[in-house]
């Protein structure tokens, strides 16, 4: 195993690191102009005119915006969506659809139905007859679904392709807690061509899904703990650095410890699944790694971002405070993971089943 960033990664993350130099916005007003820089394009075919890259790319751009705690729609885009449709969309479909992508076209991932995060067995059904695929259910806490042109809606005959605007296609705003939209989704009896139900398991998804989540926590928590550590810094208390308090110092290494091991989750999880590699033996690897990474970042995460915001005092819970745009997408995106006791219900019955 080699963990080590490639030319691509760096050459990503060195063009995410230049625009976040130059430009102050950090929230969807920053997507046209990261679109400007071509990243969106990175995973696209080449005849698309993109970069052929895969998910170590796309992890290392989704960390570095998330160290900066930007709220844009990369996640769902380029970390839920973009790769499975690359290696599943029929010819004619990814004419349609990738070209949109390249010039910043949204696209999101409904992975969760009431009372299901992350479902395995979706309620959303797809009725074929003829040409034609109807589909009927609802869906919840779907990323962007105001601003998506396209949604992969996972159903029980396989993942569909819905145009936003489809006939019977219902989108409702749900509150967050940061600056990441998101909304449920209702289908009522929504028809799409049967080349529209593509061939894609929804254990891909579900592992996209996560490795990218992961690697937005990595970024998070890493962007938190450089703003913690700054804040202790310079802010004084008889006549001291906070930091040089004994009981601060223990908090402050006690992050980092967390921030490491997360790192470490993320990076191996993400480092397993983009080998070329079928083989029943590292399957294994990846869905242990993903379920120990899920369990790390829905349970680890949020009390570590607490932990933040109390280093830094009444100034940290201000809503005009960078520490709340780290802390509210911590706080949203382990709860699209289903929350920290689903995700150890998960890991123990993949530890006692093996």
């Amino acid at each position: 195993m080699d963990f080590t960033r490639d030319e691509g990664q760096d050459a990503v993350a060195e063009v995410v690191v230049g625009l976040l130099e130059r430009e102050s916005a950090r929230d969807i007003e920053l997507w046209p102009i990261l679109v400007d820089t071509g990243l969106p394009s990175v995973a696209l075919p080449e005849r698309f005119g993109g970069d052929g890259m895969g998910l170590p790319e796309i992890s290392v751009m989704l960390t570095e915006l998330a160290t900066d705690a930007v709220a844009v729609p990369a996640l769902p885009t380029l970390g839920f969506a973009l790769l499975p449709l690359v290696a599943a969309l029929p010819e004619s479909l990814a004419d349609r659809v990738f070209p949109e992508v390249a010039k910043g076209a949204v696209l999101t991932v409904a992975l969760s139905e009431p009372g299901a995060p992350f479902v395995v067995k979706p309620e959303t059904t797809a009725v074929t007859k003829g040409d034609a695929v109807r589909i009927t259910g609802q869906k919840v806490a779907v990323p962007y679904a105001e601003q998506a042109r396209w949604l992969l809606i996972p159903t029980d005959a396989g993942v569909a392709l819905v145009d936003a605007d489809a006939e019977g296609l219902t989108r409702t705003p749900s509150p967050v807690s940061g600056g990441m939209p998101e909304g449920s989704v209702r289908l009522d009896g929504v028809t799409v061509p049967a080349e529209r139900l593509l061939p894609i398991e929804i254990t891909e998804l579900h592992r996209v899904a996560v490795a990218s989540i992961g690697s937005v926590a990595d970024g998070l928590l890493r962007g938190a703990l450089v703003l913690t550590a700054e804040h202790l810094r310079i802010r004084r208390q008889f006549n001291r650095p906070l930091a040089e308090f004994q009981a601060v110092a223990q908090q402050i290494a006690d992050l980092y410890v967390v921030s490491r091991t997360l790192h470490a989750a993320a990076v191996s999880a993400n480092w397993a699944l983009a080998q070329d590699d079928s083989g029943p033996a590292h399957q294994e690897r990846i869905d242990d790694d993903l379920e120990v990474l899920a369990y790390t970042v829905a349970s680890e995460l949020p009390a570590a971002m607490q932990k933040c915001h109390h280093l830094h005092g009444g100034i940290g819970v201000d809503v005009t405070h960078s520490m709340h745009r780290y802390y509210s997408q911590a706080k949203d995106i382990a709860r699209w993971l289903g929350g920290a006791s689903f995700r150890l219900d998960r890991l123990g019955a993949r530890c006692s089943s093996t």
